[in-house]
Order: C-alpha cells, then structure tokens, then sequence
C-alpha cells in the first residue's frame, strides 16, 4: 500500500479547530523563536491570518541542535500534535514531532521584532507582506475583490475585460502613459523628426488605459448591466498621499439607467463592501482600529448604517462659502472641490458621506450628460470621512448632437472617436456608470493614510522598484 503525503494545514483553520488532532502539518515563516529549559517556543505564521500559532519543540528531537538556531524569518514544516494551549494567548498550540528547516534565512533579515516605519518598509515593500499590518492590509484587500464580483454578480452584472491597450483619452485630460515598440535611443538622436507612428507596433500612438468606461459603455449599451475591475494607469506628476501612477478601478455600466439611479447603486455598493468587511475581516480590521485609527469602528459603523446625504455642487459651494473657514484654496462656483473642501463637508459640516451631483460642465469630462440648464452635467462624486472623493461618476450623454459639440468644445478629434459615437447612432438610450477607486476603498475600511500602503507594490513618480 502506497502511503500518502500528510497534507498541510493553514494555521487559520486550526485556530479554528474544535478539538485536539493526533497529527497536524504546517508550513511557514518564523516570527519569534525563544528558548527556555529543554524547550523552544517558536511562534509561526504562514499568511493565512493576523494570529500566529505556538509550536512547542521538545530538546529530544533529532535535529534540536539545529533548531535552536533557528532565526526569524526563517521557513519550516513542522508536523505535530494540535493541543489545547496552557496560556492565555490562544485556544491552541502544536506540540511538534518533527521540524524540518527549509530555509535558514540570515541574520539580517531586516523584518526582526520591532515595530519599523512605514517609510522603511515601502524600501522592502517586497517583504513588507509578512508584517503584521501589510498583511492585514492585503488579506483585507484580498476579501474585497471577492466582495465586489460577489456584490454585482448577486445583481445580475455581467463581469466584462476592457483593453489595457488604448488609443483613447477617456479623461481628455492628457495624462497618458504611452507604450511603443520604437527604438527611443535613435528617435533621440533624430530629434529634430517628428515621430513616425506608422512604424510602430499599432500603426498609431497607444496608450496606457486611464479608465475602462468607454469600452464599458459598448458592453452594456449590448449586454444591459456590466462592470469591470482592472489596472489604470494616470500619468499625473503627483506626490501626494491619494494619488498613484497605476491604481485598480471597479467600473460599473447600466443601460437604461439615470443619475439617481446610478446614485443609488453606488451608494448600496460601498455599504455592502463596509458590511462585508466588518463581517468578514473583523480580525484584521482589529489591528487597525488599535494601531493605526481609534475612530475606524465608528466611521465604518456610520458609512453603513448612515443615510448618505445628497446635495448639488451648487448648495456645497455655499455651504464652503458661508462656513467661515480660511481655505488654502478659493471657493467659487466652477472651481473644483479639493480635499480640504471635501474633508470639511464630510468630517466637520454633515460628519457622514456626501454625494455631490450636477457640476459645472466645464469641469467635467467630455461624455457626462448635459443638463436642461445648459451649464451643468449630470455627474455624481461621493465623499467620504478621512478620504475624500472615493466614487466617481455620471449620466452618459447619449444624445449624438450634443456629445459631438462637447467633443468638439474639448478639442477631440471625432475620427477617433467613431466607434465610440456609433453607440449613440445605432439604439441609443440613457445609461449612466461610475468607478470606484479600489485603494481609496482599502484606505478607508483601514484607515490607512497613504495610497502606498495599500497596494503590494506601488508606482508613483520615480518609483518604479519591485
């Protein structure tokens, strides 16, 4: 009879276990190991959850020589008995049979037990994951994505892929990365040519997508109700704490769908993705409201049982104006909300989220739906405490005459723009969408300061490491 191998078990089930096991196989890293007489403690952790569990190595064993150099970070497999723990800490521990050292990591592994800066570890954002915090913030990030296929999929969405690869400029504002296949060391030595797109890989300038929502448009104005969820990438010079260079977006689309209903979806969205958090993170999530935001319980626990308030850009800007505050920035009717002025409604005047609907058109890009007054769109931003602008969206214009002026307002060639105009020649009907900026999402449900912090390997401008 041909034996099996023992098959491994993550640590977070056997937390979870509800009784003693005769043999157990783990897998993972060192976080501490301390030595006592005729005993090592190791305290090991492999991913699956914030705890880690305690194995118990008795002197006896065949190798304990070498177990009792073991350092942290090191990898190992440890077969054991699961038993019921004499401390306080945990319900359960390991008493190891056997130890297998897979990896004796150095010692200057620079993850040792301290508490490390959040500026060192964006250096080692490559190790950064077997922190307590990082790993929290990406388990977090993990069940979220989930949550969003989960969210529209119950809704009857249909989960469509949008290209990387674009020739258009959804924004219209420019800030394109550009991809090509030319030898740039000699388009610099000719510099005086101009470039000759013909020869490059598309036959035309390409692009890095800023937003799926345009190829969404076609899918629903097909499919009826889809969505995408996928990388952009912004070329934008920005060095801020809510800004990076690629940054995951969620795009629904709905035909058939106007503002309020749009407002309405999105509104439902985000207070599903809080309740789905706080149902199911609420291990990790306790890290955070120790360590790292106090308030985090309360402005999680207000965002999904709070009616979130809807206002005009028109009633926000004299709601600015008439606070009496000194704003860095001027407030003024066709001027954009910054941060402070959206901080300021969220945390300080309404002390819940907000949903501004119909700004200036000038302020908006090119597809948003013009409004009867002839000087608004109908366009939608939702804010939230502690970050701001977290959802943006609108009403598409699905009249052709009006989205050809807007486009030709914005200085939009039409020619590549064809495809896209097609869908207002061929069944036209009012749809609306927004998109959801999936590390704002991760910054609030953790209360995390810094677009850096959320995503495993950040770019932003001069950091392209890792």
């Amino acid at each position: 009879m041909v034996l099996l191998p023992m098959l491994r078990t993550k640590i977070k089930q056997l937390l979870r276990a509800e009784a003693p096991c005769s043999q157990v196989l783990i897998k993972g890293w060192v976080k501490t190991r301390r030595d006592s007489k005729g005993f090592s403690f190791i305290e090991l952790n492999d991913g699956s959850c914030l705890p880690n569990i305690q194995v118990i190595v008795d002197q006896t064993l065949d190798n304990y020589p070498q177990i009792a150099k073991i350092t942290t970070g090191s990898a190992l497999s440890i077969q054991g008995r699961l038993i019921e723990s004499k401390g306080q800490e945990q319900k359960w521990e390991i008493q190891a049979t056997a130890v297998d050292i897979i990896q004796l990591a150095p010692e200057n592994y620079p993850l040792q037990k301290k508490r490390h800066s959040d500026e060192f570890l964006r250096t080692i954002a490559h190790l950064r994951p077997r922190t307590n915090k990082y790993g929290a913030a990406f388990r977090i990030r993990a069940a979220l994505s989930w949550a969003v296929h989960h969210f529209f999929q119950e809704r009857g969405f249909l989960y469509v892929h949008t290209p990387i690869l674009t020739g258009s400029d959804c924004e219209g504002a420019g800030e394109l990365f550009q991809v090509t296949t030319l030898d740039l060391a000699s388009l610099c030595a000719s510099s005086t040519q101009g470039v000759d797109y013909t020869k490059d890989f598309f036959g035309k300038m390409a692009n890095l997508t800023v937003s799926g929502q345009l190829s969404a448009e076609m899918l629903a104005l097909a499919l009826g109700d889809v969505y995408t969820f996928g990388p952009t990438f912004r070329a934008e010079n920005s060095n801020t704490s809510r800004h990076a260079a690629e940054f995951w977006m969620v795009e629904p689309e709905m035909a058939f769908c106007d503002l309020t209903d749009n407002m309405a979806l999105a509104e439902s969205f985000l207070k599903y993705l809080v309740e789905y958090a706080l149902a199911h993170c609420a291990e990790d999530l306790a890290l955070f409201s120790r360590f790292v935001d106090k308030q985090l319980p309360f402005t999680l626990e207000k965002i999904r049982s709070a009616e979130f308030i809807k206002i005009s850009y028109q009633e926000a800007i004299e709601i600015l104006i008439g606070s009496g505050m000194a704003f860095e920035f001027p407030v003024a009717f066709g001027n954009d909300l910054q941060s402070e002025h959206e901080r300021y409604l969220t945390e300080q005047y309404f002390q819940k989220p907000v949903i501004i609907y119909n700004y200036p058109q000038n302020s908006k890009p090119f597809y948003m739906r013009l409004n009867d007054d002839g000087q608004t769109v109908a366009a939608m931003d939702m804010l939230v405490p502690g970050i701001g602008e977290i959802i943006g969206g609108s009403q598409r214009e699905e009249r052709l005459e009006i989205l050809t002026a807007r486009m030709d307002q914005a200085g939009l060639p039409r020619e590549k723009y064809e495809w896209y105009l097609d869908s207002r020649r061929y069944g036209s009907v009012p749809h609306s969408g927004f998109g959801l900026g999936f590390e704002r999402l991760i910054m609030l449900i953790t209360g995390i300061s810094n677009i850096r912090d959320v995503i495993p390997f950040p770019r932003t401008p001069k950091n392209i490491e890792f």
